[in-house]
């Protein structure tokens, strides 16, 4: 048989899978040790160990200054940020996209606004919402949700349009109201996809949320890297680096979780995203 043609088991496939990692750790033991050897004060490759000590010191000792275990503040106002935004922009996914997708009156008003605005460099808007809405949260919740709406919208409402027509055509032969077919037929068909929006969303969320903070924050896992960076803190920032990297993937698969169990239908027909 064809190696194009087998599949690996499930111990086969996740060695596979950890194979990289492990490559890319072990990599990074090598130079951080060849590194270290020419000279032991070496900042930009610290050791795994010196990594361990720093993230064991962010999470579990307490600020002499503050009293706070920075990890877990920076974690909780960054994930408070990213979360509102995303919520945010789900609800405008939601009731834009089924609009747009739906009647065609409204794609025909909107569908080329949210086109345009989705090709801004959201990063550009910055200082805009800095000047609107002030240095707080708000601007940075709407920068998220600046970044990642448009596009949410523009997924929701092709998978809107994607619905079979005759599906649509039997609903309104039996009498159903509009507001019938978007409840029983619409929702349905939608949310998996708004599911896999708000997936691919996070991606570019994580982005801005972490830029926002680098520029004007006290709290928060970008904060705290663009912080320690004048120190050369090479022991912190790539620890949370990896904690950011962690955390996204969690959600992710938590995500997608929630869309098996949710949408069963829907993954088997081929969708595994």
């Amino acid at each position: 048989m064809r190696i194009t043609n087998r599949k690996p088991g499930r111990p086969t496939a996740f060695l596979l899978g950890l194979t990289p990692f492990l490559g890319v750790l072990i990599a990074y033991a090598v130079a951080s040790h060849t590194r270290r050897l020419e000279n032991p004060a070496d900042k930009l490759l610290p050791s795994l160990s010196d990594m361990g000590a720093a993230f064991m010191r962010m999470a579990f000792e307490a600020d002499r200054r503050s009293g706070n275990y920075l990890l877990w503040l920076d974690t909780w106002d960054s994930l408070w940020r990213l979360g509102s935004g995303m919520l945010i922009s789900t609800a405008i996914a939601l009731i834009l996209g089924i609009s747009i997708g739906f009647v065609a009156h409204v794609r025909s008003g909107l569908a080329p606004f949210v086109a345009t605005f989705s090709l801004i460099p959201p990063i550009t808007v910055l200082p805009i919402l800095f000047i609107i809405f002030g240095l707080g949260e708000v601007s940075k919740i709407m920068l998220i949700v600046v970044g990642t709406a448009p596009v949410m919208v523009r997924g929701v409402s092709q998978a809107v349009m994607d619905i079979p027509r005759e599906m649509i055509i039997k609903a309104e032969t039996l009498g159903a109201s509009v507001w019938q077919m978007v409840t029983r037929i619409v929702l349905p068909q939608t949310l998996p996809q708004l599911i896999t929006a708000l997936r691919l969303g996070l991606v570019p969320g994580w982005i801005f949320l972490v830029s926002a903070e680098a520029i004007a924050s006290t709290s928060g896992l970008g904060y705290r890297i663009f912080l320690v960076r004048r120190f050369l803190a090479m022991d912190v920032i790539l620890p949370y680096v990896a904690w950011i990297t962690l955390l996204a993937f969690i959600i992710d698969r938590l995500l997608r979780l929630l869309s098996k169990r949710a949408f069963p239908w829907h993954h088997l027909k081929g969708n595994s995203l």
